[in-house]
């Protein structure tokens, strides 16, 4: 009877990653940094709304470069920069993470919110991320570093919201993302990484005839 009860506990036993204290981690660090990484980006742009032809630190080259990036349409979707609604985004899932570690629990109401808000986002940072290697192709390193952020914080969630039942799935599912979260996050960088050598292999590999 006790080692069935032991065995039993063992197989319901939940992740660290998607235990409160240590989610609430992850959702302070991605979120902090993606903070500061539109907060440069507001700052930048508004330098270039006191001198268009200032040159701006995070512009490299013509392909790396936040200030050609901002000249684009995409740069504003809603009629204002992009990285105002990074600054209230991540301000709310860095208020949720501080909850989390103050112990406070939330309803599944809740969560369903939380998850719809963060898969909207990765879904906004995905369209990002084709318009800047596809369309435009020119790269903006601020917005690099807020889709290395999204991609745990949009995976970790998710996994954390099946695992905790807010999100049905079967039992096989929910343990394999489980057991291969982080193996899932870093196949993830080496495909964006892998997307932007080919997008740019040209300047890799640059002719020298």
């Amino acid at each position: 009877m006790p080692s069935s009860s032991i065995s039993s506990t063992a197989k319901t036993e939940k992740p660290w990653i998607t235990r409160d204290r240590p989610f609430g981690y992850l959702l302070l660090i991605t979120s902090f940094i993606s903070f500061l990484a539109a907060a440069a980006l507001i700052l930048d742009r508004l330098e270039l709304y006191k001198d268009s032809s200032a040159k701006l630190s995070c512009d490299f080259n013509a392909f790396v470069s936040c200030g050609r990036v901002m000249e684009q349409p995409q740069a504003a979707v809603f009629g204002f920069p992009n990285p105002f609604i990074g600054i209230v985004c991540f301000g709310i899932v860095f208020a949720v993470g501080m909850s989390l570690l103050a112990g406070a629990k939330f309803a599944r109401w809740y969560w369903i919110c939380f998850q719809i808000g963060i898969t909207l986002g990765m879904v906004f940072i995905c369209w990002l991320w084709f318009q800047a290697l596809y369309v435009i192709a020119i790269l903006c390193p601020w917005c690099m570093v807020v889709w290395a952020m999204m991609i745990p914080l949009f995976l970790w969630t998710t996994i954390r919201n099946l695992v905790h039942g807010v999100i049905p799935a079967p039992a096989g599912l929910v343990r394999f993302l489980s057991n291969w979260g982080w193996t899932i996050v870093i196949l993830v960088y080496l495909a964006v990484i892998a997307s932007i050598f080919f997008r740019f292999i040209h300047l890799f590999f640059a002719s020298n005839a």
